[in-house]
C-alpha cells in the first residue's frame, strides 16, 4: 500500500514536469516515445506496407505474442499515430496519415534547427 502510494505520487510530479514545457516538445517527446520500441516501429512499416492490416496479421509477422503487439497497437493508437476498428473478434488498424505527416514535421523541424546551431557552434 505505502510503495502504491509513492509510485502514485512520483507519476503525479513527473507529470506535472511536462507542463514546464511547450506543447509542441510535449507532442514531440511522445512521438519520440511512440518510435521508441522496434516493435512500434515494426508494426508501423508492416501497417505502411499494406495500407491497412487485421492484428492477426501483424502478430503473423512479429516475433512477439499476440498480447505484446496489442499492448503495442494500444499504445500507437492512444497517441494517434494509427487507427483501428473493432468488428467482434477482429481488429483492423492502419496509420492515421495526418498524424504521421505532423510527427514527421516536428522531427523535421527539430532536427533542422539542431543542424543549423550545431553548424554556428564551435564546440568540441
Amino acid at each position: 500500500m505505502k510503495n502504491n502510494r509513492k509510485a502514485t505520487i512520483l507519476n503525479a510530479m513527473a507529470l506535472n514536469k511536462k507542463t514546464q514545457f511547450s506543447p509542441l516538445e510535449v507532442r514531440l517527446a511522445d512521438f519520440a516515445k511512440a518510435l521508441s520500441h522496434p516493435a512500434r516501429v515494426a508494426i508501423l512499416r508492416v501497417l505502411a506496407e499494406r495500407q491497412t492490416c487485421v492484428c492477426g496479421e501483424i502478430v503473423a509477422v512479429l516475433p512477439l505474442a499476440q498480447s505484446t503487439v496489442s499492448q503495442h497497437l494500444k499504445d500507437l493508437k492512444e497517441l494517434g499515430l494509427i487507427k483501428g476498428e473493432i468488428d467482434g473478434t477482429r481488429s483492423c488498424y492502419c496509420i492515421d496519415w495526418n498524424a504521421f505527416q505532423e510527427m514527421k514535421n516536428l522531427f523535421q523541424n527539430l532536427l533542422g534547427t539542431l543542424d543549423e546551431m550545431g553548424t554556428k557552434n564551435g564546440c568540441c
